[in-house]
């Protein structure tokens, strides 16, 4: 795509970006003390649409949809999007691989608008035709369901779809021209390489498991961030600190919400200096995961709100989200 075409469609974002929600928008959405005064004030500012139900989940699902409607009217090259979704695509995969493997249905929720659709990639697993799948996931795909159906580890089978995931992600990011994708590729990595060994060293996780689990990836040396597993969390931290995570350190003494706040602003601040060439792909790869993180804020407060939960524990999840 010329440099043209993308200043143009970057000037579409630019005037896009003004209707994202503010910090000041969010604080008024927490304010709204039932989950149906949250759903009436999003309706008022446009979300869902006149035929979707006054739904959290169907609002949430049509804004998903909205994003991408708004990119493909652009016509920009929407293969530079594709790492975008593969979260949404192998999770789905996931879904399936145990739907079919345990005979339970409708446990597991699908993405909807992922490259294969639920109906297909169910076929797909009951029939082992995993020749249909996109290469990055047919070995992780029999691999998964063979475990499943020898021995029922539904851990492993996670595993095994999650390191795919991480895989996928790094090679396309490794692959393309436009560096945000590259960026946002080898940061995801990294910090889902950082929450399993966090998550290890809470459980006590061998390092087979771990080294199972990982994925090496440029500026982490998973070696040594298992071994530092096996040690314990404050190992983990002192890893971090060490080798410039500082702020992963001090988010994991600080606590859990504090260390989920930054695994997901990491990977917005690792793209944050693309978001401001106008003549490539990174401002409008910003503005999807933007919207993304802005239906997540969302979603928290919405399920913050289901279970009664005050606000000092809506804000303690979502600060600096917004900043």
């Amino acid at each position: 795509m010329s440099k043209n075409q993308y200043a143009y469609a970057v000037a579409r974002i630019r005037a896009l970006e003004v209707s994202l929600f503010s910090a000041s928008t969010i604080e008024q959405l927490i304010a709204c003390k039932e989950e149906e005064a949250c759903l009436r004030f999003l309706a008022d500012k446009g979300w869902g649409g006149p035929d979707v139900p006054l739904e959290a989940d169907a609002i949430l699902g049509r804004e998903r949809e909205k994003i991408w409607e708004t990119i493909g009217e652009m016509h920009v090259n929407m293969d530079v999007f594709d790492v975008l979704s593969y979260t949404s695509d192998f999770h789905n995969l996931k879904a399936a691989v145990k739907e079919v493997c345990t005979g339970k249905s409708g446990g597991t929720v699908f993405y909807e608008r992922t490259r294969i659709p639920k109906e297909e990639m169910l076929r797909i697993i009951r029939e082992k035709d995993y020749g249909a799948l996109p290469e990055s996931m047919r070995e992780a795909a029999a691999e998964a369901v063979d475990t499943l159906l020898c021995t029922g580890d539904g851990q492993l089978c996670d595993v095994i779809i999650d390191r795919a995931t991480m895989e996928a992600i790094l090679d396309a990011g490794e692959r393309s021209k436009e560096e945000v994708v590259r960026d946002y590729a080898r940061s995801t990595v990294a910090v889902t390489n950082i929450k399993i060994a966090v998550r290890c060293a809470r459980t006590g996780k061998s390092l087979e498991f771990m080294r199972r689990a990982m994925v090496p990836c440029p500026g982490l040396d998973v070696e040594r961030l298992a071994h530092a597993a096996l040690a314990g969390e404050e190992s983990v931290i002192e890893y971090l600190q060490a080798e410039g995570f500082g702020e992963a350190a001090d988010a994991l003494r600080e606590s859990a919400s504090a260390f989920e706040r930054w695994c997901d602003n990491r990977i917005i601040h690792a793209i944050r200096p693309q978001k401001y060439n106008s003549f490539s792909a990174g401002p409008l790869v910003a503005y999807v995961i933007a919207r993304e993180n802005e239906i997540k804020t969302v979603r928290i407060i919405l399920t913050c709100r289901q279970n009664g939960l005050p606000d000092e524990a809506i804000r303690e999840r979502i600060r600096e989200m917004y900043v």
